[in-house]
């Protein structure tokens, strides 16, 4: 426990352009990494902001000594003052990160595998913890580069599919679908507002995010936790059954503590125990 007297770990925080856009990058342990361990990786969910995962990540790292960073979305992240939210925003690197609609859900799946090939060194074997949307970005990472070595993937109230049939959904995607016009926003706008790309990435969801990747999670799924909320109005328990119904021999929990989707808030240690317990085995091998 914590009154083992080991000195208090503390969280490094970087920034850089990644895909053109601001991205934070929160990191405990060893900030840098060899290429020859095991790194924990975590994708967060919407709005992506690293640092409401602070108390997830120490816990996580106190528990299983490896390091651990979470990236933020592009664009997702209050940069210092001297670096905009888009590179050379009057410029054409800008200009690309518009074209390549870096704050949209593609762009974001692009954004965190070209962080991982920029900033991960080659032949670091990654566990990945997904939450909310970041599940459906990992689902996808793995789809595009299966030659990403991935140990394990933990998906923590995974927005997988049926998002705008979701309750929540119900309720934002008249909200966000509206909202459709931020796509005609002159770029420097979006890069001035990280909300506003919070927003804009909400919106794509409820568009994007429809059928459950079966070929996907099939092919992964002896590397796959899959952790469904009992009161998740996302996520509701019907697509946790369907899950179990669909894949038997999968790990798909339903969580008994009654943590609710944003966990971070108030249940971040909770559930870094409980992940931490889930993985342990699988970094000794």
């Amino acid at each position: 426990g914590s009154g083992s007297g080991r000195p208090r770990m503390e969280t490094q925080s970087e920034f850089f352009f990644c895909s053109g856009a601001a991205t934070e990058v929160l990191k405990v342990g060893s900030s840098q990494l060899s290429g020859e361990e095991v790194l924990l990786l975590l994708i967060p969910g919407n709005p992506g902001v690293v640092g409401f995962y602070e108390s997830f990540l120490l816990t996580l790292h106190g528990m299983l000594g490896r390091p651990v960073w979470a990236v933020s979305h592009a664009g997702h992240c209050a940069p210092p003052d001297s670096m905009d939210l888009v590179e050379g925003r009057s410029g054409s690197n800008g200009a690309a990160a518009a074209r390549r609609d870096v704050f949209g859900l593609d762009g974001q799946i692009q954004h965190k595998l070209a962080f991982i090939r920029d900033r991960v060194p080659r032949g670091t074997r990654l566990v990945l913890v997904g939450h909310s949307i970041g599940c459906y970005m990992i689902l996808e990472m793995m789809r595009r580069s299966p030659e990403l070595e991935v140990l394990k993937a933990v998906l923590l109230f995974p927005t997988i599919e049926r998002m705008a049939q979701s309750p929540q959904g119900k309720v934002m995607t008249p909200v966000l679908c509206q909202l459709r016009y931020l796509a005609y926003l002159p770029l420097f706008l979006l890069s001035l507002l990280p909300q506003l790309n919070s927003m804009y990435l909400g919106g794509q969801e409820m568009r994007m995010v429809q059928e459950r990747d079966n070929v996907t999670i099939q092919k992964n799924l002896d590397r796959l936790i899959f952790y469904y909320g009992a009161t998740d109005h996302w996520c509701p328990v019907s697509y946790f059954q369907d899950m179990r119904r669909d894949f038997p021999h999968g790990d798909i929990r339903l969580c008994e503590r009654g943590v609710r989707h944003a966990f971070v808030l108030d249940a971040g240690q909770d559930v870094a125990q409980m992940v931490a317990a889930w993985i342990g085995g699988s970094l000794t091998a």
